[in-house]
């Protein structure tokens, strides 16, 4: 386990990926016949919403309801198999490779990374993983007494929750959130930006973009989905965003020192 004195947390949909994960995952989940061509239709209708208008709470409300009850009476097992067996061909090529850069550079200035999303463990954990995250933060799917999904959400990381979420991870593990990174593109996400000292905005809606400017908050603009790259690899965006990252790390610690001295 990393450990580390300051984190970066980010969001998933349409800020590390480029489009919602349960989108792409539509059509994996209906070659394995959990889903029909009816659930298709009527859930993308709620994704595609969800994707090309701002997210507002009902509109997420809609998308959440939708989706929780489509997985009902599926085993887990069978749907996190057919989420792995997806990574490379439906999620990977949707990655930013501009949040690739800022999660290396995060890595490489010695802080945690943390991915924070409304969408269920049970897809964003294998993502998260994929991207080589420390941390996850997201929504829990009820599992009945006969081992399989209910169509239930019983946890729902979603607008403030994700900010309380990220505030148990910081007593946890020692973060000053006030030294803390946050990434998302939708004001439903404002909770999570203001709860650390460094709120970016990627490629935000309409309200976040307001809530930005009005903050002083930097607003990124990441538009190249790319393949993954080797780990190891520090690619030369992410140097200089680690060289920037530890740099103003290292005039805080000295500052600090100074004034205890």
């Amino acid at each position: 386990m990393r450990s580390s004195s300051a984190a970066a947390f980010f969001d998933l949909d349409k800020t590390v990926l480029a489009k919602s994960a349960t989108l792409a995952l539509f059509r994996p989940l209906l070659d394995a016949g959990l889903i029909s061509r009816t659930d298709v239709a009527r859930s993308a209708h709620a994704q595609l919403t969800y994707h090309f208008l701002d997210a507002d709470h009902d509109r997420s409300e809609r998308v959440r309801e939708r989706l929780s009850a489509l997985v009902a009476g599926w085993a887990p097992q069978a749907f996190e198999q057919v989420v792995r067996n997806s990574l490379q061909t439906r999620i990977e090529p949707e990655v930013f490779g501009e949040a690739l850069d800022a999660i290396a550079a995060h890595h490489a200035a010695g802080h945690d990374v943390v991915i924070v999303s409304a969408s269920v463990s049970d897809i964003v954990t294998p993502i998260a993983e994929m991207l080589g995250a420390d941390h996850v933060v997201a929504s829990q799917l009820e599992v009945g007494e006969d081992g399989r999904f209910t169509g239930v959400i019983s946890d729902y990381v979603y607008g403030p929750a994700k900010a309380e979420a990220m505030e148990r991870l910081a007593s946890r593990y020692g973060w000053e959130l006030a030294h803390c990174w946050a990434y998302s593109d939708s004001v439903t996400d404002a909770p999570m930006l203001q709860a650390v000292g460094h709120p970016v905005a990627v490629n935000p809606d309409r309200g976040l973009a307001t809530l930005a400017m009005e903050g002083g908050w930097d607003i990124a603009r990441w538009a190249n989905p790319v393949p993954l790259k080797p780990r190891h690899a520090l690619p030369a965006v992410g140097l200089l965003l680690a060289v920037g990252i530890g740099a103003g790390l290292w005039w805080w610690l000295r500052d600090r020192d100074q004034k205890n001295a």
